[in-house]
């Protein structure tokens, strides 16, 4: 099986390309791509598929490391465009594509760097989802090993929580993020992100991913975060998010718009999986 090894601001992906027809990877080849001693190593798997939309080039899937699916990927989004740029499916500086919820619009901006429409952020109780029953809240307080935690919750098609810290590189992101992630109050789980506010157009983000822990990048985080601070009124309409992998530029002009994600790819190698599980 052939494959791509890529990364968007370090947030690592193993791209297959599944048009002609071949089936999704199960949970257990993605686990030994996922493994860094026994596979290749990535946060992600990222199939291309045949497009869904009349208007689009191509779809794509997500699956974490440990087997489980994703809705949402924005740094995988990008390493999707790239990927289809170089492959020669898209062609001129802007094209559509879809990922399991939703069809995206695409910029090929300078060099390596893409910018995607990642749509509306949705900030409902149903759509994160949280448990039934939770009223609506920012912020909502959850007691996660005898400590109250403090935090905003949206979708970006994929549940996040935003916790807002002083200080990021001192967050206990390994105990705090897996704790919350296993609370009841979120049934399908979450991606817990730490963010800490520089200025009114910088940020500092680490996120430990559903399904992957910590990772240097993760960029419907990035969204998810400086949209929970945009609304609070903490930052601009327009930052900077710096990732411990890069830093990605997240805009959001109103309440009623879509938000943007830009920021780089990166091609590492190409390989063959010599033995496919099962």
């Amino acid at each position: 099986m052939r494959f791509s090894k890529m990364h968007g601001a370090g947030n690592d992906f193993v791209v297959i390309d599944l048009r002609d027809g071949a089936p999704a990877p199960t949970a257990d080849l993605c686990r030994l791509l996922g493994d860094r001693h026994l596979g290749v190593g990535c946060d992600q798997i990222l199939t291309i598929e045949a497009p869904r939309a009349a208007d689009s080039i191509a779809s794509y899937g997500i699956w974490n490391s440990d087997g489980s699916p994703s809705g949402q990927c924005g740094n995988g989004a990008r390493c999707v465009a790239a990927w289809l740029v170089r492959d020669g499916a898209a062609r001129g500086e802007r094209f559509r594509i879809d990922s399991p919820v939703a069809t995206h619009d695409v910029e090929h901006l300078d060099g390596d760097q893409y910018r995607v429409n990642m749509g509306a952020p949705d900030f409902s109780v149903q759509a994160v989802p949280l448990k039934p029953g939770t009223a609506e809240s920012d912020p909502y307080v959850l007691c996660v090993d005898g400590e109250d935690i403090t935090f905003g919750a949206v979708s970006m098609g994929n549940p996040h929580a935003v916790i807002e810290v002083d200080d990021v590189q001192g967050a206990d992101v390994v105990r705090i993020g897996p704790a919350l992630q296993a609370s009841s109050l979120f049934p399908k789980s979450a991606n817990i992100g730490f963010a800490q506010v520089l200025a009114p157009d910088r940020i500092r983000l680490r996120v430990y991913e559903r399904g992957a822990g910590e990772t240097l990048a993760c960029g419907s985080g990035a969204c998810a975060a400086a949209t929970v601070l945009m609304r609070r009124g903490r930052i601009g309409r327009d930052v900077a998010v710096e990732l411990p992998g890069g830093t990605l530029r997240i805009a959001w002009p109103d309440d009623a718009s879509a938000v943007t994600m830009a920021g780089p790819t990166a091609f590492v190698f190409e390989g063959e999986l010599q033995h496919i599980p099962g």
